[in-house]
């Protein structure tokens, strides 16, 4: 496969993506609001589409993308799509002989630029065959291929359930810091645990950004906690399955309660989801 792709999408994921790519000398057609799709068929074959769309965009832009495309060619969604949705399309695709493999990105807006964790899903042929792209994007060792249709997707959106506990975690320990009758630093506090603790992690990190950047009071962020599709799959997931999901089912239960009752642990939240998502804050 030459070093060549349509990125669909540039927003804050699919921007960096490209830019990372054309860094690494790869031939990028960015197609963004009002699609010109009619240039994808200029690519040589086998086409290698990218998605960065939101969940509720997938279906239109392959709809339209795959009346361009020819046997053969390749799509592959980086975006948030629920895992169900994508062993969907993918079934949808092969009957036409169009190649689809799902991508799972974690790393946010920094990690697209930098280098991605991703979590690849479909048929291990078809993984192969983009692996170039694949490398040139993730990080050494920020790369797994999971086989069947829908893999990636699924091993992502119970990364995302996981992430909604831990930070949870985090914002809930930090309130009662806050609350305690102690006059802590708390800049100082996230500063010491993220220098050789237990729960040293990037999270962590991020949190004493905000709180460089902000203050302790997190002043202008919002205690209203938005929430996407992705911990309620998994706590949705988790009970077809029978596996009981409780910190994540809390997590989630927070952040919808969250419009009504905003508090500082739901600025905790805010704050680190605009820290590595560039979320609104």
């Amino acid at each position: 496969m030459r070093k060549e792709a349509v990125i669909i999408g540039l927003g804050k994921m699919g921007k960096n993506m490209a830019l990372r790519l054309k860094e690494r000398r790869w031939k990028v057609l960015g197609l963004d609001k009002g699609y010109d799709f009619l240039k994808i068929k200029k690519l040589s074959r086998p086409r290698l589409l990218i998605l960065s769309v939101p969940a509720q965009a997938v279906d239109e832009v392959i709809r339209e993308s795959s009346k361009f495309l020819e046997k053969g060619d390749i799509i592959a969604d980086f975006g948030n799509s629920f895992y169900k949705d994508s062993i969907r399309r993918a079934s949808g695709l092969s009957r036409k002989g169009i190649r689809f493999v799902d991508v799972g990105i974690s790393g946010g807006p920094s990690g697209a630029r930098h280098g991605a964790c991703l979590m690849v899903g479909g048929r291990r042929k078809d993984y192969i065959q983009i692996l170039p792209l694949l490398k040139a994007l993730a990080l050494p060792g920020g790369l797994q291929f999971f086989k069947g249709c829908g893999a990636g997707h699924f091993v992502k959106m119970i990364h995302n359930g996981i992430e909604y506990g831990m930070m949870q975690a985090i914002a809930e320990g930090f309130a009662i810091l806050k609350k305690s009758k102690y006059k802590l630093d708390l800049e100082r506090v996230a500063d010491v645990y993220n220098h050789g603790s237990v729960i040293e992690s990037r999270l962590v990190g991020w949190l004493y950004d905000a709180f460089k950047i902000r203050g302790e009071n997190l002043k202008k962020i919002s205690g209203k906690v938005e929430h996407t599709g992705e911990g309620e799959w998994t706590v949705k997931t988790a009970k077809e399955l029978g596996v009981p999901a409780k910190i994540i089912e809390g997590a989630l239960k927070f952040r919808i309660e969250s419009a009504r009752k905003p508090d500082y642990a739901g600025k905790i939240l805010s704050a680190l989801r605009s820290r590595f998502g560039g979320h609104r804050i």
